[in-house]
């Protein structure tokens, strides 16, 4: 039993209707460095890692993570259409917070080659571009994980709305420590923290994805809304169903993902 009152069994129970509530209802009490340590250090010691995109916002959960442990895995999708800006920002972080173990995850260079060797995939199919450039890699870079920690916030698009602060997948858990941040909780944290920021939020983006399927955001827009502007598309697939089948039990691409 830890001394919140919450144990290792409790994650045995998560299948379970209202577990996943339960769970969150004894976090409800600490904040989000301490529930994220706890994360780190209790629910899943040498299983978990942080997925970051090193976009608008990253800087908060990568300075909280280095102050728990700063080999703390850190997987970052290098789709191969990122801002050159947005790579700059990733070493300017890795160095200012002395992060020691971020993983840069890329796609297959033969998957490349086959369905996507012009790379105008993006316009033609968006779907299947981020699910060869984002959620192929990131199934593969998550196996032997059990649980990830993600970014998201509640205020960041309609899709968000309800996010929990944990999320059971089929096989791994899904930690959003900042789901019911605000805009100004996040600002605030990067100015008390003296935190770098990306350059491209001045120039109006507070979403960054890859170049072709990012836009900047007018006034009164939820922030994510330069992200697929135009096309039927709000989410890129890592977040829309489990990654956990996503590949078979020998590690390749599950034939009813398979293009």
């Amino acid at each position: 039993m830890r001394a919140d009152g919450t144990s290792r069994e409790d994650l045995n129970v998560l299948a379970e209707a209202g577990a996943l509530e339960h769970l969150a209802a004894k976090m409800a009490s600490l904040d989000t460095p301490a529930l994220l340590r706890f994360a780190v250090e209790d629910l899943f010691p040498g299983k978990i890692a942080l997925v970051s995109s090193f976009g608008a916002d990253s800087a908060v959960l990568l300075h909280m993570t280095a102050q728990i442990d700063k080999a703390l895995p850190v997987l970052f999708l290098e789709t191969g259409v990122l801002f050159p800006e947005t790579l700059a920002y990733r070493d300017q972080l890795i160095e200012h917070l002395d992060l020691r173990n971020v993983i840069s995850i890329k796609p297959d260079d033969e998957q490349l080659a086959s369905e996507d060797p012009e790379t105008f995939l993006w316009s033609s199919d968006p779907d299947r571009c981020c699910e060869i450039r984002k959620v192929i890699p990131l199934a593969r870079a998550l196996e032997g994980y059990e649980a990830w920690i993600t970014g998201r916030k509640r205020f960041q698009a309609a899709t968000r709305r309800s996010l929990p602060l944990f999320e059971l997948e089929e096989r791994r858990m899904k930690v959003n420590p900042l789901a019911n941040w605000s805009g100004a909780q996040i600002l605030g944290y990067l100015d008390a923290h003296r935190l770098p920021r990306h350059e491209l939020v001045a120039r109006g983006y507070p979403s960054i994805g890859c170049i072709p399927c990012t836009t900047k955001v007018k006034p009164g827009e939820d922030p994510r809304s330069g992200r697929w502007r135009g096309k039927a598309k709000v989410e890129c697939g890592l977040h829309t169903r489990p990654l956990d089948n996503v590949l078979d039990p020998a590690g390749d691409v599950s034939s009813k993902h398979a293009a």
